[in-house]
């Protein structure tokens, strides 16, 4: 089973004094589930751990997705991202969102590891009703 997994709980798992620390590491550690990480995501959880906690905790980050799937965008996903971007405007939805719902669609997997419900609830991705949020 594969799921795409969002900045939000890539953050949580780093940070132990995140709220929502302990759910996101059971989430991101779930039994049979296969983690595919978005390369925007990468680039935006790499941006906050280091502003926010540090060099020595961003390279610790860094070190551990050595055990993680890290997908960039393919060629047929850009025009996705933008379709995205533009039509969920209005939240605003912006293209590291795009880019985890664009992944979910090429790889066909409903999961998505996210604490972002206020815009993975709304958006009607193309390959299922909606997507399976956890955690």
């Amino acid at each position: 089973m594969l799921a795409v997994v969002d900045t939000g709980p890539l953050y949580a798992a780093v940070d132990a004094d995140d709220a929502d620390h302990e759910r996101c590491l059971e989430a991101l550690a779930t039994p049979g589930v296969r983690l595919v990480i978005p390369a925007m995501v990468v680039a935006e959880t790499t941006y906050l751990v280091g502003s926010r906690l540090g060099p020595k905790v961003e390279a610790a980050f860094l070190r551990s997705l050595e055990r993680c799937d890290v997908a960039a965008p393919a060629v047929g996903d850009w025009k996705r991202i933008g379709e995205l971007t533009e039509r969920y405007g209005d939240f605003p939805l912006g293209g590291t969102d795009a880019s985890v719902v664009a992944l979910a669609e090429r790889l066909k997997t409903e999961i998505v590891i996210t604490l972002d419900r206020r815009h993975f609830t709304v958006i009607k991705p193309r390959h299922c009703r909606r997507l399976r949020l956890l955690p």
